[in-house]
């Protein structure tokens, strides 16, 4: 399966090439060739999106998982758990920062 990364990038192409059509299409006065330009465009940004909303809902999870660590650092007393628990929260926030 290929990574989000990889997804974003091949679904930007598709939609570069979807603008590159369209725009030959336009050029060539080709209904047909613009259509499919206008597809290629929006399955392109679909693909990006997509991409974008499970690295979101992974950084969701990131989070969660360093709530609970932090949480049974406190419980066990353990300064060592908690800051693991706060890296790995921030580490989440980022990644879902990072891919709206």
């Amino acid at each position: 399966m290929a990574s989000n990364t990889q997804n974003r990038a091949e679904g930007a192409v598709r939609e570069l090439g979807g603008k590159v059509q369209n725009t030959v299409g336009k050029v060539l006065g080709d209904d047909e060739m613009r259509a499919r330009g206008v597809a290629n465009e929006l399955a392109g940004k679909a693909e990006q999106e997509a991409a974008k909303a499970s690295e979101r809902t992974k950084g969701k999870g990131q989070q969660l998982a360093g709530k609970v660590k932090n949480a049974v650092g406190k419980l066990v007393d353990s300064d060592k758990l908690q800051a693991e628990g706060t890296a790995k929260e921030l580490e989440g926030k980022a990644r879902e920062v990072g891919n709206r």
